[in-house]
């Protein structure tokens, strides 16, 4: 699953690959996504690597090589021929612009704040990405969301506190949605109730009989919990993010 500024920096740059066979210069690619600073650029092409999306290839100038695409484009073998149709084709934005889900086949949608294509998810609180705070709250709001986010099952939306997952992604203000299970593979990223008490959004390691809650961020350290004292709420299946 890729955010919406990370499905527009891989096409973005798979569109320069094929033009002119030379990767974009991170000065490019900031300009291109109007991002203020290259760190930006450097915490989305750190995730898509993360996610298997690129390599990066060492003592090399903008050394990047496309790994694969996101199964609309590679099924369709149509990738975006300009940026502006990258843009068409990427993760709706909360309340702005025709947009469409990526794993939706790039045909336009409403935005999620006109409502058609959308579902509306409960909002339940905030949780941290950061050091642990309050547990889940009651319902606060109804969140529009593109249907094709939404899988089988019930769903909630968070709003996110703090700084622990940027490197995944996940900034502070994002709103995270949340397919509500009690299960999860290593490495998902997961909402977690901490002693009954806490809840955090982190990505879950399974070590033996021990659960570690992983940021992705180098400032937080990982927490090690024994596997009775956590409790899986959910997993992570999409992000909004208001501009």
């Amino acid at each position: 699953m890729l955010t919406r500024k990370q499905y527009e920096l891989l096409m973005f740059i798979h569109e320069r690959v094929r033009e002119s066979g030379i990767p974009p210069s991170f000065d490019e690619m900031k300009d291109a996504l109007d991002l203020k600073s290259k760190s930006g650029i450097h915490r989305l092409i750190t995730a898509l690597e993360e996610r298997g999306f690129i390599r990066r290839m060492e003592k090399r100038a903008r050394a990047l090589e496309i790994i694969k695409l996101p199964d609309n484009v590679a099924e369709t073998a149509r990738p975006a021929t300009t940026r502006n149709q990258a843009l068409r084709m990427s993760p709706g934005r909360h309340g702005r612009g025709a947009a469409s889900d990526p794993r939706a086949g790039g045909n336009p949608r409403r935005s999620m704040g006109e409502g058609e294509g959308a579902i509306n998810v409960p909002l339940l609180g905030r949780i941290a990405a950061g050091t642990p705070i309050e547990a889940l709250q009651n319902k606060m709001a109804d969140v529009p969301v593109p249907s094709g986010i939404i899988g089988r099952g019930d769903h909630y939306a968070l709003e996110v506190t703090g700084d622990s997952m940027i490197n995944a992604g996940i900034l502070d203000g994002d709103t995270v949605i949340i397919q509500e299970v009690d299960t999860a593979n290593t490495g998902e990223i997961v909402v977690a109730l901490i002693d009954a008490s806490e809840a955090t959004l982190k990505r879950l390691r399974r070590r033996g009989d021990s659960i570690a809650l992983e940021a992705a961020n180098p400032a937080y350290e990982t927490r090690l919990y024994g596997a009775d004292r956590i409790k899986v709420q959910g997993k992570l299946v999409g992000l909004i993010r208001r501009y």
